[in-house]
């Protein structure tokens, strides 16, 4: 054979049974079938085999293995961001004619989605209040498609009432998702209450380090299974296996990740209750927080992220102000990661509730508490140096 010929065709190959710790990263398109009969063209690949690789190496289909087991779902299929995650369950559900419902403090490329793509498809999503509970019955339709829960909610941090929720929704054969990203899929068991289908942004807590843009779509049943994988697979959302071996590699550290930035963001968040600056401290874990009870009764633990608000009689271009001096703190959208982050939402509306851009959310990454707590009394006393031992 003609050497260019052997660079395609090598007859000798590395020899088995080499054994890693680490998942192998299989990066490939094609797919190489023994025999034609063996030729089939289908997305269920852990049940039917590989075909192409648009439905996902390997490497992949391990991340939503485990993904799966951890959350206690029938299958996780895994996507290019949490936005495709959300889009994939819009478009699984709802057609032209259809009605959904979100609640108006989801995650905001949700409601953009809702507003924009779903809008011009004929789709009607309506925004309802996230502490609305088993009242939800009063808004469903006999053309709602899908109902949508977040808890809590990624900015102003509202817990709900999933099981009430769930309940209202099955009484009126309505699938129910949940974005279950502030939970990492395990600090609040979405399947166990009751949800069909859980999506997170594997970008925040999976990840971990801010390097990667995943997301996961997590079904309850066959049957949701079938509904999702087939729009999933018309849709091409195809995932690069060196992504999804950073995410498998993320999940070997998350248990120990969350605990500490649990802890460090509790310890920020009383440090800001003390001072006479801040009017309310959104943390679900606080006490005086709302919907505490809520998340005492079905959350085991709090994660990273939390946003608080200062008293009225400061203005929003002092809130900016403050920001901007922040050292430790990084100003940059997304959380979960390793590095702390403060964000501004000026122009954020809720009900019944008027922000007027004293709203700052934070995410508490692994720095020391005690130099986060000394970057935010810095900013707030207006930026004078403060003593540390330099």
């Amino acid at each position: 054979m003609h050497w260019r010929s052997r660079l395609l065709h090598p007859p000798r190959r590395a020899p088995d049974g080499f054994r890693s710790l680490a998942a192998p990263v299989y990066r490939g398109s094609t797919v190489i079938f023994e025999r034609t009969a063996d030729i089939r063209d289908d997305w269920r690949q852990a049940s039917h085999g590989y075909t192409y690789g648009l439905y996902g190496s390997p490497t992949v289909l391990e991340l939503g293995a485990r993904i799966a087991e951890i959350e206690g779902a029938r299958h996780t299929f895994v996507v290019p961001s949490g936005q495709a995650a959300i889009a994939t369950v819009y478009l699984a559900f709802c057609k032209a004619g259809s009605h959904g419902l979100v609640p108006c403090n989801a995650y905001g490329p949700n409601r953009e989605f809702a507003g924009g793509l779903l809008e011009r498809l004929g789709i009607e999503i309506e925004a309802y209040e996230p502490a609305i509970g088993a009242r939800i019955a009063d808004l469903i339709r006999p053309d709602t498609a899908l109902i949508w829960t977040e808890s809590p909610g990624s900015v102003t941090m509202e817990v709900q009432d999933v099981p009430a929720i769930v309940a209202a929704a099955k009484a009126r054969g309505v699938p129910v998702a949940l974005d279950n990203t502030y939970a990492a899929g395990v600090l609040f068991d979405a399947f166990g209450h009751g949800v069909d289908v859980s999506v997170q942004a594997l970008t925040k807590y999976v990840g971990g380090h801010s390097d990667l843009l995943l997301g996961s779509v997590s079904v309850a049943d066959e049957r949701l299974y079938e509904s999702i994988g087939s729009v999933w697979s018309q849709l091409g959302m195809a995932v690069s296996p060196d992504d999804a071996s950073l995410a498998l590699r993320g999940l070997q550290t998350l248990g120990i990740r969350l605990e500490r930035l649990e802890a460090s963001a509790l310890a920020v968040a009383r440090w800001l209750e003390s001072r006479p600056e801040i009017e309310a401290v959104l943390h679900p874990a606080l006490p005086g927080c709302p919907g505490h009870d809520l998340w005492k009764r079905d959350f085991t633990g709090s994660s990273s992220v939390f946003s608080f608000v200062f008293r009225p009689q400061l203005p929003a271009t002092a809130v900016a102000a403050f920001v901007d001096r922040l050292e430790l703190f990084q100003k940059g959208f997304s959380w979960g990661g390793t590095t702390s982050l403060a964000m501004i939402y000026p122009d954020l509306r809720r009900p019944q509730r008027d922000y007027a851009g004293r709203l700052v959310r934070l995410n508490v990454g692994l720095e020391e508490p005690g130099d986060l707590i000394a970057d935010l009394s810095n900013a707030l006393a207006g930026g004078r140096s403060r003593d540390d031992g330099r």
